[in-house]
């Protein structure tokens, strides 16, 4: 009878850690980590050094210092006696709400578009071909620039809307204005809110934490009873009438919400020279998100369009064999599967569409790049801690897209059994 003849066993020697390949891979790494380690520790001290020389320290404390600036569009409160540091959130606001805006609504452009340029009609087809052609090979700067004119050349201005018979009027039940100077919307308030917290540089507005609360429950809520149906669906074979509780789910807490808050609608009127009340966005954000959001569709169509003919054709003759619709069966099968070829690519635009918004230099949009890499660095003299200050807050944000779409990716990739 053979018996199992255990491996030697040898003592750990320093020279295993070039010559033996279970370790060698983990040396390289270090001493690869040490040397760039060393490099930036070098770089740094490198250059502290030469602004001490120059008469400049490398300090951090002038984000503490009065901005002295007034900044045109903003989403908290702000006033010239705030610091940079206030002016830096400010600005990093405005981007991540011009991103944020720009990234839904070019999906949602990119998502028809994409769709379209598949379309059996042949001219439906070739004007979408002909839109993202010409949109795409245009730098976005310039259609930043067009959409701007457009919206400061060929709006009414505000005393267009006086008089017994204005030239011009206001949309949606006289609730929005579009002008040259802007659009003027309706302005949500509370007549019971619950204040504020306040965070150092920033506050947080306790109606907004209450009311994201309650959407993220009633979101939940809503999943729990769609699994619920599910399971009682797949056992028994037929599925439970739930949309009159999904109704309730969605809608009632927020409106319970609202009505406990007060809420209420403070409508823009025309008063003296301008609009009063509600709020106004600038006609730098509306050129900036417009255009943003045009041009960066053009790749996402062409990435939709890309998933959509990845999918085997067999998929769409099963699903119109089954009964199913056109469109049902582009919604309920191609799509689904053409997201796991769709969303890398997505990734990089949403990146893309992040870092474009620095181009709001060119309107006057007042985002990150024109208050602390623009006004804050000119009047502080601090270059370097504004540049690795713009820096590093673009590669959080960055970092931050990519993870969250790689989260989403794998939820919707092919899993093994």
């Amino acid at each position: 009878m053979s018996t199992a003849i255990e491996a030697p066993t040898t003592s750990f020697r320093l020279g295993m850690l070039i010559y033996d390949t279970r370790y060698r891979s983990l040396t390289i790494q270090v001493v690869f980590l040490v040397i760039l380690v060393a490099f930036f520790v070098w770089l740094v001290d490198n250059t502290v050094h030469n602004l001490s020389l120059q008469g400049k320290d490398f300090d951090f404390g002038f984000l503490f210092v009065r901005a002295g600036y007034d900044i045109n569009q903003t989403l908290v409160e702000y006033t010239n006696d705030s610091t940079h540091g206030r002016a830096l959130v400010v600005g990093l606001l405005n981007t991540l709400f011009l991103a944020f805006l720009s990234c839904i609504l070019a999906t949602i452009i990119g998502l028809i578009a994409g769709v379209l340029r598949l379309s059996k009609n042949w001219i439906v087809s070739r004007l979408i071909s002909v839109y993202i052609e010409i949109v795409r090979n245009v730098p976005v700067v310039l259609w930043i620039v067009l959409v701007n004119a457009i919206m400061s050349q060929s709006m009414p201005e505000p005393k267009d809307f006086r008089g017994e018979t204005p030239a011009a009027s206001m949309i949606l039940f006289d609730s929005v204005a579009v002008t040259n100077r802007g659009v003027y919307v309706p302005a949500p308030l509370f007549d019971r809110g619950l204040g504020s917290l306040e965070l150092g540089m920033f506050s947080v507005s306790l109606d907004l934490l209450a009311i994201i609360a309650v959407i993220i429950a009633s979101v939940w809520g809503y999943r729990r009873v769609q699994a619920s149906a599910t399971r009682v669906q797949h056992a028994t074979g037929v599925r439970p009438v739930t949309w009159w509780k999904s109704v309730l789910i969605i809608t009632l807490p927020i409106v319970a919400l609202k009505f406990a808050l007060g809420f209420h609608l403070a409508y823009p009127e025309l008063k003296g020279f301008n609009f009063n009340g509600g709020l106004q966005a600038r006609n730098s954000l509306i050129a900036m998100w417009i255009a943003l959001s045009v041009y960066s569709a053009t790749y996402i169509a062409e990435n939709v369009r890309a998933g959509v003919m990845a999918i085997s054709r067999g998929q769409t003759e099963a699903a119109l064999a089954l009964g199913l619709r056109s469109s049902m069966a582009l919604r309920l099968v191609v799509l689904p599967q053409a997201l796991r070829v769709i969303v890398p690519p997505l990734i990089s635009q949403y990146l893309s569409i992040t870092k474009n918004t620095s181009l709001a230099i060119a309107v006057g949009y007042m985002d990150l790049r024109s208050t602390l890499g623009g006004i804050t660095m000119n009047q502080t003299g601090r270059e370097m801690e504004s540049m690795l200050l713009l820096m590093g807050i673009y590669l959080t944000i960055s970092l931050i897209i990519s993870s969250l779409m790689n989260v989403y990716n794998r939820s919707i990739a092919l899993k093994e059994r």
